[in-house]
């Protein structure tokens, strides 16, 4: 339905200026962006957002001293020692092979690392169904790539709420033929402005070992 929806969209492109509304084959009604993203008018969850390509280039801060090896994947992840402290989660029943926390704040961080190698278009589509599988209301308010440390990524922003707790998700997808990886900051919506300089250092600590 996807492909139609876009179709549609550009079949109606001179009313919607207008109206900024348009209908879907299902009869679904989802209203326009400038920037060229869409949402459903009864306010239903949906991960298409228009992919663009980040011009910019990203790379590790220069205090980002400590790097951590994926065991499963090539990825590694750089951070600050000072400001940030880890785990090494163990055992099949953790999904995050790594977690991070920012001291002293409400700043998270994981690292999700898979043998699969997985497309990573579909990889963030997976990651979306899974949030929606945790907050019903969650949707891709974000999504881009990005060249991270001379490596193609998507990045991805998600905003959802579970048990009440607005949150926002911010992370790397990449996957090459060592597996997949999910590089994630979180921490409660609002939140990220202030926390944004350790979010972006955080995330621009990864890379891949070749």
């Amino acid at each position: 339905m996807r492909i139609f929806i876009i179709l549609l969209l550009c079949a109606f492109s001179f009313s919607v200026i207008a109206s900024k509304k348009a209908v879907t084959e299902e009869g679904d009604v989802v209203i326009l962006n400038d920037d060229g993203t869409w949402k459903y008018e009864d306010g239903s969850a949906s991960d298409y957002i228009e992919l663009k390509v980040n011009p910019n280039i990203f790379s590790k801060n220069k205090k980002s001293n400590f790097t951590l090896k994926s065991t499963k994947t090539n990825s590694t992840f750089s951070i600050n020692s000072k400001e940030w402290e880890f785990k090494k989660n163990k055992g099949d029943h953790d999904s995050a092979e790594y977690t991070f926390k920012l001291k002293d704040s409400d700043l998270y961080g994981m690292a999700i690392s898979e043998e699969l190698e997985i497309e990573i278009e579909e990889l963030t589509k997976i990651a979306f169904d899974n949030a929606k599988g945790a907050a019903p209301d969650a949707k891709v308010v974000k999504k881009e790539y990005r060249t991270v440390n001379g490596h193609k990524v998507i990045y991805m922003e998600i905003v959802g709420t579970i048990q009440s707790i607005k949150f926002k998700y911010l992370g790397y997808y990449y996957s090459d033929s060592s597996g997949s990886t999910q590089y994630l900051a979180y921490t409660g919506l609002g939140l990220e402005n202030k926390y944004k300089e350790e979010i972006n250092n955080f995330l621009n600590g990864f890379s891949v070992s070749l």
